[in-house]
């Protein structure tokens, strides 16, 4: 049977054309036969610039942000998809998109880390966007793998540094490949590029490994953990935990009325 996934970027994919061709390609390559991805951005407009990183870096605002991911997972489920991927490092909102839909939920950051805790004893996430580190060290903590964290650290450039490699690789991976090694002398045994497009930048250059530690397709994690969990559900009808807080399904009609609510209340 075919697979469905809704992909979810933090990024306006259309502002943005070299990192979206690059993910439908890479989609394409990795997904099993069978399998379709259809990419959604964050709505035209939502940031001042074609870069994300001025908002969620805070706190605050990568919060507000996060009211396009439950919209988006509630749509997904809506549509008859089979799966829900928050394709974004910092995983904005998944452990409550989690308890509200049906469908699975995964989350690029989460689904990196589960990932890594196979390949190696310890990871390290590299990232672009410096003031992420406390948030992506804290999501260790509560995906309960601190412990298997050697750190999260600045990489060394930036987000338009990354959207040159498309044109330009080769100078990106060398910088990259220098990174990496400070990370691997300091007891990392796995490389967690941070934020997909440079994910996607450093798989479509087959770089997957740094003098024998192996750098992760995080991409590549949550479509096969999101394939994965279909499969569990439709062949041995395993789900999520629905009880608990976090977890127990709030009355979807409630959850409609909030959002119909906040959002007049915004025109106001």
């Amino acid at each position: 049977m075919t697979i469905r996934i809704w992909h979810q970027s933090f990024t306006v994919l259309s502002d943005l054309g070299a990192y979206d061709r690059a993910l439908q390609a890479h989609f394409h390559r990795v997904a099993r036969p069978g399998t379709e991805i259809v990419m959604h951005g964050m709505r035209p407009g939502t940031y001042r610039t074609n870069y994300p990183g001025n908002d969620i870096r805070h706190a605050a605002l990568q919060h507000l942000h996060s009211i396009q991911f439950i919209e988006a997972g509630l749509a997904a489920e809506r549509e008859g998809f089979d799966a829900y991927a928050i394709s974004t490092l910092p995983d904005p909102a998944l452990r409550e998109i989690r308890s509200m839909l049906g469908i699975p939920v995964v989350g690029y950051g989460e689904s990196a880390m589960l990932t890594s805790c196979l390949l190696g004893s310890r990871f390290a996430v590299m990232v672009f966007i410096s003031e992420l580190t406390h948030q992506i060290a804290d999501n260790a903590r509560r995906y309960g793998m601190a412990d298997r964290l050697a750190g999260v650290t600045d990489v060394g450039f930036r987000f338009n540094d990354v959207l040159q490699g498309f044109s330009e690789p080769a100078p990106l991976i060398e910088r990259f490949r220098t990174a990496a090694r400070a990370q691997i002398a300091r007891g990392a045994e796995v490389i967690i590029p941070g934020e997909a497009p440079l994910c996607v930048l450093l798989a479509s250059q087959g770089m997957s490994s740094v003098d024998g530690v192996p750098v992760l397709d995080s991409l590549s994690c949550w479509i096969k953990h999101a394939e994965m969990l279909v499969d569990l559900k439709r062949q041995s009808g395993v789900e999520r935990c629905q009880i608990g807080y976090f977890n127990e399904p709030p009355p979807r009609e409630r959850v409609a009325e909030l959002l119909d609510f906040y959002s007049r209340a915004n025109t106001r």
